[in-house]
């Protein structure tokens, strides 16, 4: 499945300063994948050993995929995943 994935700004630098991008895969895992093989290190910066990173949200359409199936949900022909950072502050 063709997906476009939405890139903030903190990860652009991997992505020659795309904020979007087209990506493969049946699921959110899958989608990493190809991403981390045409952009090396972009999946350190997701994920860590236990899946998706503390501070990292991901989005299919309005959906966060930690409501889904997480790695697992499956990603639409045609949709689009965002990858949005979460901000602290006080």
């Amino acid at each position: 499945m063709s997906v476009t994935v939405k890139i903030p700004t903190p990860l652009r630098a991997l992505t020659k300063g795309e904020d979007a991008v087209q990506a493969q895969g049946a699921t959110v895992a899958e989608v990493i994948a190809d991403l981390e093989r045409r952009y090396p290190g972009f999946a350190d910066r997701v994920l860590d050993g236990k899946g998706v990173r503390r501070f990292v949200n991901i989005y299919i359409g309005e959906d966060d995929i930690r409501f889904l199936d997480g790695l697992k949900s499956a990603t639409p022909d045609g949709a689009t995943l965002a990858i949005i950072p979460a901000v602290a502050g006080g």
